[in-house]
């Protein structure tokens, strides 16, 4: 296979996967706090078709990211772009689980170990299930890019 040229610093695999999640997470994290308060405060959650809204914002905001950081990648002649494209869009759940330590230290009361460990377990099946969802979203998005940019490449 060829060899992919030096690459700038804010292409590198670390540095463009953690700032591919930032935008989706931004997307839903206003949600994000009510959905939380309805689940461990005991508050009611009535706004479905909001929800409903929020989540159409995330599939969009998820696939648009990672088109436009996969086309960033493609155009620095890195081919790379499977595992990536997957990872972008899916490093949203970290932000999630940072979430969920920050909302877990401002507005739960939790003083027990059996609590805490309740909490954060299955904030981490969720943080898994949302990486994969979101990651799903950013590998089909760009597969479906990548397939349609280079359907149209024709060689003579």
């Amino acid at each position: 296979p060829r060899q992919v040229p030096p690459q700038a610093w804010y292409m590198q695999p670390v540095v463009s996967i953690l700032i591919g999640g930032i935008l989706p997470f931004g997307a839903v994290f206003v949600e994000l706090f009510f959905i939380l308060s309805s689940i461990w405060l005991q508050q009611v959650y009535y706004i479905f078709g909001f929800l409903f809204v929020v989540f159409v914002i995330l599939v969009l905001t998820c696939a648009e990211i990672t088109i436009v950081m996969c086309y960033f990648q493609l155009c620095s002649e890195d081919y790379h772009w499977w595992w990536r494209s997957f990872l972008t869009s899916g490093s949203c759940s970290l932000y999630l689980f940072l979430y969920a330590i920050f909302y877990n230290v401002t507005k739960l009361e939790l003083s027990r170990f059996v609590s805490m460990m309740l909490f954060f377990g299955y904030m981490f099946i969720a943080s898994v299930v949302f990486f994969v969802v979101t990651g799903t979203i950013g590998f089909v998005s760009c597969l479906l890019f990548v397939r349609k940019i280079y359907s149209s490449v024709h060689v003579d």
